[in-house]
C-alpha cells in the first residue's frame, strides 16, 4: 500500500510552487476535466502538474536570467514554458516564441534562417517594420550582423519592455548546413553588453530542446550556456500530482491511491502518467480501495506492455525507440550500455557521448551519479529480449554467421577474417550476445589465428634452415675464436630470431674479431649487436636490409594501419591474430611471428631498430 500521508501537504506544496510571491494565473474551473496528452498543455488547464521546474523557470526569467530546458522529448518542456511565458505577459512582460520546425532545415541558408527568426519576432511582437526592404539595404553585413542590429536597433528601440525570446526545439539546428556556433555567442554577447549597453538587461532567452549544452556549441569560451540557468526537469512526484486526482474522483474509489500506484510504473513520467490516467478515465475502470496495486498492474500489462507497438497511440514507446535506432553506427554501443543498466541495475554515469544520448531519449534517468532505467514500464517493454532481438538485426555479420551455421559449422570460408572480425569483435565488446554469437565469433578468432599460425611456423622454418646453413658455413671460423661454439651460436640466435640476413651479418662481425674469452660470448655478441647493428644503423652493415624493410611499410597504401597494428605489437598490447591484410604483411616481411597464439616481434634486433622513435 503506496504511503497516502504525503498527500496532506500536497495542496499545500503546489500552492507554494505556484504562488511564492506572484500573483496567480486565473484558471478556468468552468471547461471539463481532461487529460492532455500529445500536445502543449493551456497554462489554465487543471489537469496541469506543478513542479520545482516552473518555480524555477518563472524566478529564472523574472531576473532576466538566460534560462534553457534540455531534456528528453515528452518531459513537459513546452507546458512549462507556455505557463511560465503567460504568466510574464500578465506581469507586462513582451515574450516571443520562436519554435524552429516551423522555420525548417533543409535547403536553408544562414540568410534564409536568420530572415525567418527576424520575420518570427516581428510578427511575435506586432513590430512595425519591412523585412524585404530592411534586409535588402543591409546585404553587406552577414546574416547574424543582421541579426544583431535587429536586436539593438529595432526591437530594443520599439519595446521598452522587459523580453522574453523563447526558442523551442533548438536541437534542429544540428542539422543545418551551415554552422551556428555564432548564434549562440551572440545570445552570450547580449549578455555581456548589459553593462555598457543597459537596453540589453531588458532582453533574456530561453533555449528548449533535446540536445546537450557540449553538442549545440563545443567551444567552452564562446558558449553562453556557462552562465545560464539550466531548469532541471524531473518527472512528477507524489506529492506534485494532486491536480490529477481530480479526473479521476467519479470512477476510483481513492485516486490518491491510484496515483501512487500508476507512479510505481511510470516513474512519474509526465507523458506516460497523464496517458495512463486518460486511458482509466475513458474505460470506465472501477476500482476499490485496497485493489489498487492488482487493478493498476494488470492494466498496464495489458494496454501498456503487451503488444506495444501496436497500442502505442499516442506515439511514446515508439518515440524512444526510434531515437535508439537514429544514428545506426550508434545503436550497437547505446544498447550495449542499456544492457549493462538492465543485467546490473546501474552503471556508474560518465556523461560519456552514448551516455548522454541514452538520457537523452528518456530510456535511464541520471540519479545520485549513476544511470538506471527510468520507469518499470520501460524496463518490461526494453527487456533483455527485447535487446537480444535488437542486436541480432543490428549485427554487421549476420549473413556470414547465418551462412555458418548453415553449413552446419563446416564451411570456414563463412568465418570472419581481418577487418571484418576486427570490427565485429569491436562492435560485440561490452554486449552480452547470444550463445550462438560467442560461438560464431569464437570460432573466427580460433580459425583466423590458426592460418596466421601455420603462416609464421612456415616461414620461421624456412628461415631456422636458411640460418642453420649459414651457421654450419661459419662454424670452422667460430670454433677458432671461441672455445665453446654451441654457447657462441645459442646468443646469435637469441639476437637474430634465426633471421638469415642479420645472422650472416652478426656471424661476419663475430669472425673478424679476436679471440672471445670463456664466459664472455654473450657480453661479446651484445656490444657487437649494439655498436654495429642497432646504433646508427643506417650507416652499418645491415642498413640495406633494415632500409628494404622501412620502405616496404611506407610504401604500402595501407601503411598507416600497418604502423598502428605494429605498435600495438611492439608495446606487447594483447593484439588478435586476426589474418588481416596488414598482419600477413608483418609475417611475410619476417618482422613479426605467431609464437603460440600471440604476436609478437621476430627478433630482439628489430625490437632495437624498428623502436617507438623509427
Amino acid at each position: 500500500m503506496p504511503n497516502l500521508g504525503v498527500y496532506c501537504i500536497a495542496n499545500i506544496f503546489n500552492k507554494f510552487l505556484a504562488t511564492e510571491g506572484e500573483p496567480q494565473l486565473t484558471m478556468n474551473h468552468e471547461q471539463p476535466y481532461e487529460y492532455r496528452v500529445g500536445a502543449t498543455l493551456p497554462p489554465e488547464a487543471p489537469s496541469y502538474v506543478v513542479r520545482q521546474a516552473d518555480k524555477d523557470l518563472y524566478e529564472g526569467l523574472q531576473a532576466k536570467e538566460f534560462c534553457y530546458i534540455l531534456n528528453s522529448r515528452q518531459m513537459g518542456k513546452s507546458s512549462l514554458e507556455v505557463r511560465a511565458r503567460k504568466r510574464l505577459e500578465a506581469e507586462g512582460f513582451a515574450c516571443a516564441l520562436i519554435d524552429l520546425t516551423k522555420v525548417g532545415i533543409q535547403q536553408v541558408t544562414a540568410d534564409e534562417w536568420y530572415a525567418t527568426l527576424i520575420n518570427s519576432l516581428a510578427d511575435s511582437l506586432n513590430l512595425h517594420f519591412d523585412l524585404l526592404s530592411w534586409w535588402h539595404d543591409r546585404r553587406l553585413l552577414t546574416p547574424l550582423a543582421r541579426f544583431g542590429e535587429f536586436i539593438e536597433s529595432v526591437l530594443l528601440t520599439q519595446i521598452d519592455q522587459n523580453i522574453v525570446i523563447v526558442i523551442d526545439e533548438i536541437d534542429s539546428v544540428l542539422s543545418l548546413e551551415f554552422p551556428t556556433d555564432d548564434f549562440f555567442a551572440f545570445i552570450r554577447a547580449c549578455y555581456n553588453q548589459r553593462n555598457d549597453k543597459p537596453a540589453y538587461q531588458r532582453l533574456t532567452f530561453v533555449l528548449i530542446g533535446v540536445a546537450t549544452p557540449s553538442a549545440l556549441i563545443a567551444d567552452k569560451e564562446r558558449t553562453p550556456f556557462n552562465l545560464g540557468r539550466a531548469i532541471e526537469l524531473h518527472g512528477f512526484q507524489l506529492a506534485e500530482v494532486q491536480p490529477l486526482a481530480k479526473g479521476l474522483e467519479d470512477q476510483v474509489e481513492n485516486p490518491q491511491a491510484v496515483l501512487a500506484e500508476l507512479l510505481q510504473w511510470t516513474g512519474g513520467q509526465p507523458f506516460l502518467t497523464q496517458k495512463l490516467c486518460r486511458w482509466i478515465l475513458k474505460q470506465e475502470m472501477q476500482i476499490a480501495t485496497g485493489t489498487e496495486a492488482v487493478a493498476i498492474e494488470q492494466f498496464v500489462r495489458s494496454r501498456c506492455i503487451t503488444n506495444w507497438e501496436s497500442q502505442d497511440e499516442p506515439e511514446h514507446l515508439r518515440t524512444i525507440r526510434d531515437r535508439l535506432f537514429r544514428k545506426p553506427e550508434n545503436t550497437g554501443r547505446l544498447l550495449g550500455i542499456y544492457q549493462q543498466i538492465l543485467q546490473r541495475g546501474e552503471i556508474p554515469a560518465d556523461d560519456s557521448p552514448e551516455q548522454v544520448e541514452l538520457r537523452l531519449s528518456g530510456l535511464v534517468v541520471k540519479r545520485n551519479g549513476v544511470l538506471t532505467v527510468y520507469n518499470t514500464i520501460y524496463r518490461e517493454v526494453f527487456n533483455e529480449q527485447w535487446v537480444q532481438e535488437a542486436l541480432a538485426e543490428l549485427r554487421p555479420y549476420k549473413e556470414a554467421m547465418d551462412a555458418w551455421f548453415a553449413s552446419e559449422c563446416h564451411d570456414e570460408s563463412r568465418l570472419l577474417r581481418g577487418r571484418a572480425l576486427l570490427d565485429a569483435l569491436a562492435w560485440a565488446e561490452g554486449k552480452h550476445l547470444t550463445k550462438q554469437d560467442q560461438s560464431f565469433l569464437h570460432s573466427s578468432q580460433d580459425v583466423a589465428d590458426r592460418i596466421t599460425r601455420e603462416i609464421s611456423e612456415q616461414l620461421a622454418k624456412l628461415a631456422k634452415t636458411e640460418a642453420a646453413t649459414i651457421l654450419k658455413r661459419f662454424m670452422p671460423e667460430l670454433e677458432r675464436i671461441s672455445s665453446d661454439p654451441s654457447v657462441l651460436i645459442q646468443e646469435v640466435q637469441a639476437w637474430t630470431g634465426s633471421q638469415p640476413t642479420l645472422t650472416e651479418h652478426l656471424c661476419r662481425l663475430l669472425v673478424a674479431g679476436a679471440p672471445i674469452p670463456t664466459a664472455e660470448e654473450a657480453t661479446q655478441v651484445e656490444q657487437l649487436v649494439q655498436t654495429h647493428l642497432i646504433q646508427d644503423w643506417e650507416h652499418h652493415v645491415a642498413t640495406d636490409h633494415f632500409k628494404t624493410i622501412r620502405e616496404a611499410i611506407l610504401e604500402d597504401e595501407r601503411c598507416i594501419s600497418i604502423l598502428q597494428l605494429y605498435r600495438q605489437i611492439l608495446q606487447q598490447e594483447d593484439v588478435i591474430a586476426d589474418d588481416s591484410a596488414e598482419l600477413r604483411f608483418l609475417l611475410k616481411l619476417g618482422l613479426v611471428e605467431n609464437q603460440a597464439g600471440q604476436l609478437k616481434l621476430a627478433n630482439r634486433i628489430y625490437a632495437g631498430v624498428f623502436d617507438l622513435t623509427c
